[in-house]
């Protein structure tokens, strides 16, 4: 079938299995492997209707393109994109929505973590460029751990653009940027608010910080300049769950 591509790692595997198991085209285990987490597997399988095969790990190696497969790899059709529109029509219909923005995040492993940490947050989607960005990768997807089965990730052309529109669908776009004036625990991130982040070493982008509605910073006590992107989304992220966990000054 076209457009398929591998999924890698328990997690991963499992987490599509369990909420889109019709994206599932073939699924390989491994032969040696006979723990309680492979049998949550192959018991997921069965429920969905997918024949399993085993394989030696030398196999799933060359399918998964890495010996990181922990002895499952999955072959799936299509993927999780989401459009601009996709975006648009989420934010309509959600009460108070949080929202991950990347500037440009292009290590697959820092878009896993993010994407883990929006999960757990309970964030409704991440938003990524569609240029000189990271999109859904199966190293992504072993790194969020069943995240990217269960985040959108809404990929759009022109991210000051998208900005606009979530502006003008009433969102405060926050950016995390050293030139911030105050810091991200004095600002109110109780209502509809999108949490905008800059890439690996350069942060921001010109245009996409001009857009933003305001900029604050991390408070930095110690020698370091700045934290990695995927630590800063945590950060960011669960103050904003905290907040919300107490009131709700901007809500929708």
């Amino acid at each position: 079938m076209s457009d398929t591509h591998p999924i890698y790692g328990l997690h991963a595997v499992l987490a599509v299995l369990e909420q889109d198991p019709a994206q599932v085209q073939r699924l390989w285990l491994d032969t040696r492997r006979r723990d309680r987490r492979m049998q949550d597997i192959q018991r997921a399988a069965r429920a969905a209707g997918i024949e399993v095969q085993a394989v030696a790990r030398e196999e799933l190696t060359a399918r998964a393109g890495t010996d990181r497969h922990q002895g499952a790899v999955a072959e799936v059709a299509g993927g999780s994109l989401r459009s601009e529109k996709d975006l648009l029509e989420a934010v309509e219909a959600a009460t108070r929505p949080l929202l991950l923005v990347l500037d440009g995040v292009q290590d697959p492993h820092n878009l896993g973590a993010c994407l883990r940490s929006a999960d757990a947050a309970g964030a409704l989607g991440v938003v990524v460029p569609r240029d000189r960005a990271c999109g859904l990768t199966p190293t992504v997807r072993k790194v969020a751990a069943g995240a990217a089965e269960s985040v959108p990730l809404y990929q759009v052309t022109n991210l000051a653009r998208a900005l606009k529109g979530l502006q003008q669908a009433g969102i405060w776009c926050l950016g995390l940027d050293a030139a911030g004036t105050q810091t991200l625990f004095e600002e109110d991130l109780s209502g509809p608010v999108a949490l905008v982040l800059g890439a690996e070493g350069s942060g921001l982008r010109r245009l996409t910080r001009e857009t933003c509605d305001t900029l604050v910073a991390l408070p930095m006590a110690g020698a370091v300049a700045s934290l990695n992107v995927s630590v800063t989304a945590g950060i960011a992220l669960f103050e904003a769950v905290r907040q919300r966990q107490g009131r709700g000054t901007r809500g929708k």
